[in-house]
């Protein structure tokens, strides 16, 4: 079976607008979540908001002008080289770009139809497609004179990730020589009042697997790889998917299907479970998320455990992001060497099997392998294996 590898790789998030200064806040444990009620009028709420400067979106269109693809813009901007190298080797027509994203330019709709609310006109840049779920991905394909396969995938929190996969399914069908693949979420009212009305939100830091959780904390970001056939220092080795279809919004509790797509991403691998280094839980801090997680991962790994950490402290719950946002710290790992830590408050939950979480105690070490888990609303699950090459 073809071997398919990340060879270059982009963030953007709270923690900062390159993978070095994601890095740094990884590395030193410090959490970088901002107090805002700009989405949430009646609510003060700690969100994984960007606070750096987006660039201009340069085609003229007005269709194009969104936060969402200004994001996407600042993460391509950092594997631009890469990706222009391979248009250069392979041609236009065979670079595909998949996105994940649950937002697209929703954001920028919300501002024009309150505008529309208050005077009873539209503003004259406004254009529904800016928030078209294919949106982003038609974006970057644009920005890249790229005419290969493009789509978007919007499966709620696994989009992402599944970003990655369907880039993979792409090299190995012979359809594409190169794929930029990803993921780009934007903060906006629809989703920070719409988990809010599931009681999903948290109004302080969250605190995954800790007997205090109180739910999540909304982020925005952006996950971009350049994903070929290439031999690189990252390799995408396994992907292991599974839909539970337990409940529109709820996992199922038992973790069957975390389980099932576990096993079939060590199984894709050809490694057993203890050949895996640290897994970057799905961790929102929810209750019944961490409760089904840490039941699957004691399913999967057994009583030797394994390390691992939610990383959603540090970047709000990104969304459609989250999966190529978690990807990337997975991949920082495996390249700089360390995991990152499980920030929390040390409260353990005594109803949910222990976890091998990394606390600020336990020393650095190379990884070689990077287990990355997405669980998303209807029981669309995922978890990809990321391994360094030797």
């Amino acid at each position: 079976m073809t071997r398919c590898y990340l060879n270059a790789m982009a963030m953007v998030s709270a923690m900062g607008d390159c993978p070095q200064a994601a890095y740094r806040q990884l590395t030193v444990g410090a959490p970088a979540l901002s107090t805002s009620h700009s989405f949430s009028p009646e609510d003060t709420l700690p969100l994984g908001l960007f606070t750096g400067e987006l660039p201009v979106v340069q085609l003229p269109e007005c269709h194009w002008h969104s936060r969402n693809n200004q994001m996407a813009l600042l993460a391509l901007e950092q594997i631009r080289p890469q990706a222009e190298a391979a248009i250069a080797r392979f041609k236009p027509h065979r670079i595909g770009v998949v996105v994940g994203t649950s937002t697209s330019g929703i954001s920028d709709s919300e501002t024009d139809l309150k505008q529309r609310v208050n005077t009873g006109e539209l503003p004259p840049n406004f254009d529904y497609r800016q928030q078209e779920m294919g949106a982003t991905a038609s974006y970057i394909a644009a920005e890249l004179g790229v005419t290969g396969p493009v789509f978007a995938i919007s499966t709620a929190c696994s989009s992402g990730a599944k970003a990655l996969a369907s880039a993979r399914r792409l090299l190995r069908a012979g359809l594409c020589d190169a794929v930029i693949a990803g993921g780009v979420d934007t903060l906006c009212h629809l989703t920070v009042q719409g988990f809010s009305a599931l009681e999903a939100v948290s109004d302080s830091p969250c605190v995954p697997f800790s007997h205090n959780r109180k739910g999540i904390n909304i982020g925005e970001g952006a996950g971009l790889f350049l994903v070929s056939r290439e031999p690189g220092e990252v390799e995408l080795a396994g992907v292991g998917e599974s839909s539970d279809a337990h409940h529109i919004s709820a996992p199922d509790p038992s973790g069957a299907g975390a389980v099932r797509c576990m096993q079939s991403a060590l199984r894709d691998a050809g490694i057993a479970s203890d050949a895996v280094d640290y897994v970057n839980l799905h961790g929102t801090a929810t209750a019944l998320n961490d409760q089904m997680e840490a039941r699957a991962l004691a399913q999967v790994f057994g009583e030797a455990g394994v390390p691992c950490s939610s990383t959603k402290p540090f970047t709000g719950h990104t969304l459609g992001a989250a999966g190529a946002v978690e990807a990337a710290i997975c991949w920082l790992a495996l390249q700089e060497g360390g995991a990152p830590r499980h920030v929390w408050d040390g409260q353990a939950d005594p109803d949910l099997p222990a976890l091998d979480l990394i606390t600020a105690s336990q020393p650095n070490t190379e990884l070689s392998c990077a287990l990355s888990n997405s669980f998303a609303f209807g029981g669309n699950n995922i978890s990809l294996i990321l391994r360094r090459v030797v």
